[in-house]
């Protein structure tokens, strides 16, 4: 089993009580942006293992009957389609995948807040497509001369012109798919519509990396640097925090570069000095939950090696640029580490040169690794995926897939001009079939749980479908930069 070296249980408790206590400073009313994933932060449970990837959405529901919901996009986004690389899919299909999640979980969702909104034709369709389906959706506008002129942001021309969000519970929680959504414009636009109502509301930022009280060098806060590498983000000493407490904290470069024109915005709604510094705006207990700090070490280092492999592959893919590729290298280097330590990748490479084969290995969390190979009509991927779960159910040599069954499944796809080869979901389709009539598949079948968190790697880059169901199994995925085949189209 692998080391824990996180209590999720004490951080679920002690973010609670700083969230409450946050609150009571302010009137009985707090907005919150929440910074990183609301839902599934594989990259924390990644680091600081034992972090349950929807510690936060514990928070909230634990804080559900006080708390309501605002979930931020950007025009721009939606207008340019981007894309949230973990799940591949647009931000804005990734809002309608927030909302139906948090439904399901009986939270209170208050709106959408499409940002940023100049008219942008997909941004309209997609604000009709949410108030047909009955959500409540608002538009906020760009403000001339945003960040420059303090005077005009808070004016009647600035965030007054935005329609004002009615809420009322007090935890006002602002989420969104990803960076760039426009949160704290949100929040802060809120806070000057309360304040001409003489409500003295308040602003603070649940933060998970860079933990500010850890060393600069620490792991925890590299490993954050490493995967926010195409954003730019550098992690730096709080210089604003360390003038006014003399106590050295950790923050990153957007927040400290933001935050001499967020202090100000704040302190002319407000009508006094609110924070100090970027560091007193977030609520943050990681390092108090950390119980085994040279396994969260070893998990860092470990996620920068995965980060820079998965950058070679994108650079590869087209998408991202040299300059990430290069920052991840350096700090790699910087860590002095070396992408053999990662060992199910020595194996997939070193059982490559004796298969003379594509590879794909997985190492179970007992430490055990298992392969597979290309072979027949099933890819790698799903070679090395079906030997695990054989492995963990203890079925050393039985085939759990039918030979027939695979033969049908591959003709009906080449007829259907898909392909010949059985991907993962294809393989663990055959298998929920089957295994209603072989126990041996059954066994094999119950152990998908097993593989959440296991570690894998590709000698080369695999097809999207294969990843998306890696992804799904919640399985920690790289592959090498190199092209399966030299096909321009498969």
């Amino acid at each position: 089993m692998k080391n824990i070296g996180f209590n999720s249980t004490k951080f679920v408790q002690l973010e609670k009580q700083e969230i409450l206590n946050r609150i009571e400073k302010f009137d009985g009313k707090l907005y919150m942006e929440l910074g990183g994933k609301i839902f599934d932060d594989l990259h924390a449970s990644r680091v600081l293992p034992g972090y349950n990837p929807d510690n936060k959405i514990k928070i909230l529901e634990s804080m559900k009957d006080d708390m309501e919901i605002i979930i931020c996009i950007s025009a721009k986004d939606i207008e340019k389609n981007k894309i949230r690389s973990d799940f591949g899919i647009t931000y804005d299909m990734e809002v309608k995948r927030l909302i139906d999640n948090l439904k399901a979980l009986h939270l209170s969702i208050n709106s959408i807040c499409i940002t940023l909104f100049e008219n942008q034709p997909r941004a309209i369709k997609f604000g009709n497509q949410l108030k047909r389906r009955g959500e409540k959706v608002y538009y906020h506008y760009v403000i001339d001369d945003y960040p420059n002129n303090i005077e005009n942001i808070v004016s009647e021309n600035g965030y007054g012109k935005n329609p004002y969000i009615k809420t009322t519970k007090s935890l006002v929680v602002v989420s969104a798919p990803g960076p760039g959504s426009c949160k704290m414009a949100t929040c802060l636009s809120q806070l000057y519509h309360e304040s001409k109502k003489g409500l003295n509301s308040g602003y603070a930022k649940l933060e998970t990396f860079p933990v500010f009280d850890l060393p600069l060098n620490h792991p925890v806060n590299i490993a954050y640097e490493a995967a926010t590498a195409d954003l730019g983000d550098i992690n730096m000493i709080d210089y604003f925090h360390k003038d006014a407490y003399g106590i050295d904290a950790v923050n990153y470069n957007r927040d400290l570069e933001s935050f001499p024109v967020l202090s100000k915005i704040l302190n002319k709604i407000q009508g006094k000095i609110v924070y100090k510094s970027p560091t007193d705006m977030g609520i943050n207990v990681i390092s108090k939950c950390i119980e085994n700090d040279k396994v969260c070490i070893e998990a860092s280092k470990q996620e920068i090696i995965r980060r820079y492999l998965k950058a070679k592959v994108d650079y590869k893919n087209d998408n991202t640029t040299i300059e990430t590729v290069k920052k991840l290298e350096d700090i790699v280097k910087k860590c002095k580490l070396h992408i053999e330590n990662r060992k199910v990748l020595k194996v997939a490479r070193d059982t490559q040169k004796i298969k003379k084969s594509h590879i794909v290995a997985i190492e179970l969390n007992d430490g055990r690794i298992i392969t597979g190979k290309s072979q027949g009509l099933i890819t790698a991927t799903a070679g090395a995926v079906l030997n695990s779960l054989k492995s963990l159910a203890g079925i050393p040599h039985d085939n759990i897939v039918n030979r027939e069954a695979v033969k049908n499944i591959s003709e009906l796809k080449r007829d259907l001009g898909l392909g010949s080869s059985l991907d993962l979901k294809d393989i663990f389709i055959a298998l929920s079939i089957l295994s209603e009539y072989d126990e041996s598949t059954a066994l094999a079948l119950s152990q998908i749980k097993n593989l959440q968190g296991v570690e894998a790697h590709s000698t080369c880059i695999l097809p999207r479908a294969d990843e998306d169901f890696l992804r799904k199994l919640k399985i920690n995925f790289t592959c090498d930069d190199v092209f399966a085949t030299d096909n321009l189209f498969d």
